[in-house]
């Protein structure tokens, strides 16, 4: 019924738990991807495979990156539908239970989903309210679905790869390879799937566990102001991606713009806060690229607020970016 997906690089502090939280249910497909790992990772990734061989395999590859590992585990995944958990994550097994049940549902039922779409949790070290998202406001909960019954999304509300079971085949049809040795190909997982998604449902459980708050984690800002390229990498490849306005539903087209913004406003505010010249340039340049591009995209990114705001060039605009960005720091919790 569902794979999951554990890319591990140097995870030995953490994979235990990732497949601890998902091992024993009969549906489910453990596929651990260890990616080149110096640590013991793949020695503990191996025992877990000795321990439960009908459930649990292990890939062993050279490293290629975050997205060079869920490529694999995308070529190589047995399940109907597809689950990514990062080695550091974790999955709550009641939620997971839920949406086992009802995938096996909607299968009974003659109704098949493209996309179950469920809760995630900032698990942020030492805070101790967590910040969910949730959908609630704007996708209606426990029946199937099409975009056109989707209502607008807040700023902090866009489906990320932790929020996301997909159909397999939907996700190798769909042509996805993301780039290795570039972080951040999260965006592209839950962008480019999501452009062939037509039924769907919402399932209001706190399924996904996303662990933040380490120093060296890719999220981190200064981590992600020295990967600013690879940042810039991804945001690139979904302007490619994104279609044209007249190919998808209307609704659609208005949230995968919704996504693209809010990737670009990433970019641009990493891009100013890194304090060089050059890189407020390369942020004038982004945009630039975009209009170029996407003409239609681009209008449509910046016919909102935020897109207006965020490509001010002016001192009191950058001070608006950043004191919203900082709002943000704070309610969910990143370094």
């Amino acid at each position: 019924m569902l794979t999951v997906v554990i890319p591990a690089y140097n995870a030995q502090d953490y994979i235990d738990r990732a497949v601890t939280s998902v091992r024993g249910f009969d549906e489910v497909e453990v596929l651990i991807i260890d990616d080149g790992s110096r640590d013991k990772t793949a020695q503990i990734a191996d025992e877990w495979v000795t321990r439960d061989p009908e459930h649990i395999r292990v890939i062993h590859q050279e490293n290629a990156g975050h997205g060079g590992a869920v490529n694999a585990g995308i070529a190589s995944a047995r399940g109907r539908y597809l689950k990514i958990l990062d080695a550091d994550d974790w999955l709550d097994r009641l939620a997971l239970k839920r949406a086992l049940e009802r995938l096996a549902l909607r299968e009974e039922q003659g109704e098949p989903l493209d996309l179950l779409v469920a809760n995630y949790v900032y698990e942020k070290q030492g805070k101790s309210h967590k910040a969910v998202i949730r959908y609630g406001n704007v996708i209606p909960r426990d029946r199937v679905v099409s975009w056109d019954e989707v209502k607008r999304c807040r700023y902090d509300q866009y489906l990320m790869m932790h929020a996301l079971i997909l159909r397999t085949e939907l996700v190798r049809e769909c042509g996805l390879v993301l780039p290795t040795h570039t972080f951040y190909v999260d965006f592209i997982y839950s962008f480019v799937p999501v452009i062939d998604v037509r039924t769907f449902e919402y399932l209001d459980v706190d399924l996904y566990r996303y662990f933040i708050g380490r120093d060296d984690q890719s999220v981190n800002e200064q981590v992600m102001i020295s990967r600013v390229d690879q940042l810039l990498r991804v945001n690139a490849a979904m302007v490619d991606a994104i279609p044209h306005p007249d190919d998808v539903p209307p609704k659609l087209y208005r949230y995968l713009v919704h996504y693209l913004r809010i990737n670009c406003v990433i970019c641009t505010v990493m891009l100013l806060r890194s304090g060089t010249e050059e890189n407020a340039a390369r942020k004038d340049e982004l945009w630039a690229q975009l209009e170029a591009k996407k003409p239609e995209a681009y209008r449509a990114v910046r016919r909102d607020l935020l897109g207006r705001l965020i490509t001010l060039r002016s001192k009191p605009g950058r001070a608006v970016i950043m004191s919203g960005y900082h709002i943000s720091q704070w309610v969910l919790g990143f370094n």
